[in-house]
Order: C-alpha cells, then structure tokens, then sequence
C-alpha cells in the first residue's frame, strides 16, 4: 500500500514539473561578423536606452482570451549595448564616454506576436533599432528594422522562438554596425 502511495503521489509530482512551461525567453545576441572601419581608433561614446512601451518581448494571441506575455529573463537593453560596444571596438573604434562623437541606440520595439491555432503555429518577430549619431556640428538619425515569420506544427516552443530572435537581431546589428552611410558620419 505505501509503494501504491508512493508511486501515485511521484507520478502527479512529475506530471506536474512536465506540464510547466518555462516562463521567460532568454535572448543570447552574438557579435555579428564586422568589417574594420577605420584604423585611427577614433573615439565614440555608446549609449543604449529602451523606449518600447512594455517589457514583454512574446505575445501568445488565444483569440478572445488574454494574450500570455513572455519577458526575456535578462534585459534586452544590456544585451544589445554589449554586443554594440563589442561590434563597434572590432570595428576600429575607440569606446569612450566622454568622446565628442556620441552614439545614441533606442530599442524601438523587440516583440514576437504568436498565433496559434489546431494545426500549428505562426510567429511574427518585429525588431525597430533608432540610431542617432553626434557630432561637433551635425546629427544624423537613422532607423532600422528586421522582420521574420516563423510557422509550424503543433504550438511554439520556446527555444524556437528564441533562435528566430536571436538570428533577427544578430541580422539588425550586422547591418547598423557594417552601415557605410553611419560609418562615413562617424568618421567625420
């Protein structure tokens, strides 16, 4: 009888752990390949900010009831400032606070909206970069986005997602970090 017990209160115990879905999206953005842009090393000042209105970075749509909202498990803003600074000191610069050149990087909108329904799945990922870009005399301003579609059988899991995030925003800053036209103005 206690086997019987002990075996019946293990199986629920386990059942349980199996039915948890995990509840964060843990983004890993990777230096994309950078071309060397200039050799004088010049100085630039980064800064990166987060404007998007909300936190969560997936939306599970389930029709007329609330949508699940997924965050990322370490903030995106710090992630891409990492990978900027990294991308831009391969790139030949200098990272420098108190540089007269000074970068601004504003995370406009990083969200994956998921529709699901019975024979798969359907993700939209959305990712908006602004760049702005000072000098002594001039500004430049300039925006940039990346888009992906993802579908599938059965529901979105998790690590899927994250891999279309990632590949999307490795896409975004290998274009603003190789940009000939924000490069040239750096270098001004």
């Amino acid at each position: 009888m206690k086997r019987l017990i002990l075996l019946f209160t293990a199986s629920v115990l386990l059942s349980a752990c199996a039915s948890q879905t995990p509840s964060h999206i843990a983004l890993n953005p990777q230096v994309p390949e950078v071309q060397k842009q200039t050799n004088s090393h010049q100085a630039l000042a980064i800064e990166t900010i987060d404007t998007r209105s909300a936190n969560f970075i997936v939306r599970f749509n389930n029709g007329d009831d609330a949508a699940k909202l997924v965050s990322p498990s370490e903030a995106p803003r710090k992630q891409i400032d990492s990978v900027f600074r990294a991308g831009f000191t391969q790139a030949g610069y200098q990272i420098d606070p108190s540089s007269v050149k000074h970068m601004q990087i504003q995370l406009e909108q990083l969200l994956t909206d998921v529709t699901e329904s019975i024979f798969g799945f359907e993700a939209k990922s959305n990712i908006i970069i602004n760049v702005i870009v000072k000098n002594s005399s001039q500004e430049l301003t300039k925006r940039y986005s990346a888009r992906g579609t993802l579908s599938g059988p059965f529901s979105a899991d998790f690590a899927t997602l994250e891999l279309e995030m990632n590949k999307l925003l490795g896409q975004l800053s290998g274009d603003i970090l190789n940009d000939p036209e924000l490069n040239q103005f750096i270098q001004q």
